[in-house]
């Protein structure tokens, strides 16, 4: 891991302080979201590891952007979730935010989106977190609906797909057929 990856590691390592991804240190969960991230490049992987800063600890958009740079800092506040009463409405502000994101810089947070849930839903299948997996079932199609971008991240969503048991459509017909 290059240096500048280290840098940003432990300052999120530090911002989650003792907080917890099950049974594990939350580092676990930003390295394995990092990890995924690697051919993606380390802007992608920088973002990765800030990716729950906003919304679980006290930094805030302007430390990011003081400290890392605007692009990040848009991403990361494009990938926290917006205010709501419970789980439903959390995900469906954040989902028809990043609905709107059409092309540019902010695709990069789709594929930590992306990596984000994948990371997620290995968890659960490895810890056998049946509830937790049936949320992320539940919730796949509106999640591709905002998030997927036809050969952003195909491999991330073949795999997610895959441990969801589910597939995405198919076309009603071939390019031949029609």
């Amino acid at each position: 891991m290059p240096d500048k990856l280290d840098k940003v590691r432990a300052f999120a390592v530090l911002a989650h302080g003792n907080q917890m991804y099950g049974e594990r240190p939350y580092a676990y969960h930003l390295d394995a979201v990092a990890e995924l991230l690697t051919a993606y490049g380390s802007e992608a992987q920088t973002i990765g590891y800030l990716h729950d800063t906003v919304e679980d600890t006290v930094v805030t958009v302007d430390d990011i952007r003081a400290r890392f740079g605007p692009r990040v800092a848009d991403c990361v506040s494009l990938l926290t979730d917006t205010p709501g009463a419970n789980r439903a409405e959390r995900k469906s502000g954040t989902y028809a935010r990043m609905a709107s994101v059409v092309d540019g810089p902010l695709t990069l947070a789709l594929v930590v989106k992306t990596a984000d849930r994948l990371a997620n839903v290995r968890s659960c299948v490895a810890g056998g977190k049946g509830r937790l997996w049936e949320v992320y079932r539940q919730e796949y199609a509106a999640f591709r609906e905002a998030v997927y971008r036809p050969g952003l991240c195909e491999a991330m969503w073949d795999e997610l797909a895959e441990l969801l048991e589910v597939r995405p459509p198919t076309p009603c017909c071939s390019p031949t057929d029609r």
